[in-house]
């Protein structure tokens, strides 16, 4: 912790110093042959063509609101700014966010303007009294998000931007995010290619998200908040436990503490459900939420590796974080208790 602290985010001084317009010029001229993700795709976002995010040249908002549910140090008293993204890319089976991230012809009747994506920044700053902007599922919008930045800093936006992700993320990209993105929400959602490609179509997905992952602890460090608790910097990793071992929790929990660090903070996460095509009963060893034995097995490899920083969810939580985005405010807002 640092108290006090008041470090302006970063993209303030960027955008100064025209290196925030370089960065976002730079950016979009990857659309015209996409390689915006892992994925290389290819396609001229700018002309049009799709690729497997099926997304091109305007960003798709597809809900903002305040979230409360986040971890503590994000959400706070005040709340976190939450931006949720359409379309994505992976296509995990098991998706509690489907409705927006597996629609795509529905999503683009969301299409924006970076402006508005703008406007909507600075909303959630001035109207909704939040701690952060935080953007989910950003990784296919990373040039209109940082568009939308330097269009939002003469309007006023000073919040630390929070990038909420599933860490299929390119380093390339990462790399024009430093000194933009203040806080890194990631997830380390595998230990097992196998299960990467087969539940979420993200082919080589432990090594592009771990790559990620050191990329963004390189940028940011260890958390860092302020005086009441708010993270102002730094890098939290998000591990949701899967029924029947399929997170990898030991060769994926033993990777972060060994190779990145044991003092990053750890987001335990047991909302696991059913959703999706699993509630289908497509996936039969994915068909069921997590037993207290398995999140218990977790629990305990986390302390056994040391790592004391961070957060647990409830096993409760399965049943109060259940998006509906065909609602105002698609999440509940039980918080996890910190360990």
């Amino acid at each position: 912790m640092k108290d006090n602290l008041s470090t302006e985010p970063g993209y303030l001084a960027l955008y100064r110093s025209s290196e925030l317009e370089k960065r976002a010029l730079a950016l979009e001229a990857r659309l015209t042959e996409c390689d915006i993700c892992p994925r290389e795709c290819g396609a001229n976002r700018l002309k049009g063509k799709y690729g497997f995010c099926t997304s091109g040249a305007l960003p798709i908002v597809s809900s903002f609101c305040v979230h409360r549910g986040e971890e503590p140090a994000i959400s706070g008293t005040g709340g976190s700014g939450t931006i949720f993204f359409g379309n994505c890319n992976m296509r995990c089976v098991y998706c509690q966010n489907y409705q927006i991230s597996q629609d795509p012809k529905a999503q683009h009747d969301n299409e924006i303007e970076t402006r508005v994506l703008a406007e909507r920044m600075i909303y959630l700053q001035n109207e909704l009294g939040c701690h952060n902007i935080n953007l989910v599922t950003p990784s296919h919008f990373v040039p209109q998000i940082v568009r939308a930045v330097m269009e939002a800093v003469p309007g006023g936006l000073r919040l630390p931007l929070v990038y909420n992700t599933s860490s299929y993320d390119s380093l390339k990209t990462l790399r024009e995010l430093d000194g933009i993105i203040s806080i890194y929400l990631a997830d380390l959602r595998y230990a097992s290619n196998q299960y990467g490609q087969k539940y979420s179509h993200a082919l080589g997905y432990v090594e592009a998200s771990r790559t990620a992952i050191k990329e963004m602890y390189r940028q940011v460090g260890k958390l860092e908040v302020d005086n009441e608790g708010i993270a102002q910097k730094g890098l939290i990793v998000r591990h949701l436990v899967f029924p029947n071992g399929i997170a990898g929790s030991e060769d994926a929990l033993g990777w972060l503490a060994r190779e990145v660090s044991p003092e990053v903070s750890v987001s335990i996460m047991s909302q696991y459900y059913p959703a999706h095509k699993v509630a289908e009963h497509r996936y039969p060893e994915l068909a069921r939420k997590i037993t207290p034995k398995e999140y218990a097995g977790v629990t305990a490899l986390v302390e056994k590796l040391g790592m004391e920083n961070g957060w647990v969810q409830g096993m409760e939580s399965s049943e109060n974080y259940r998006p509906d985005f065909s609602a105002e405010g698609p999440y509940g807002i039980k918080k996890r208790r910190r360990r």
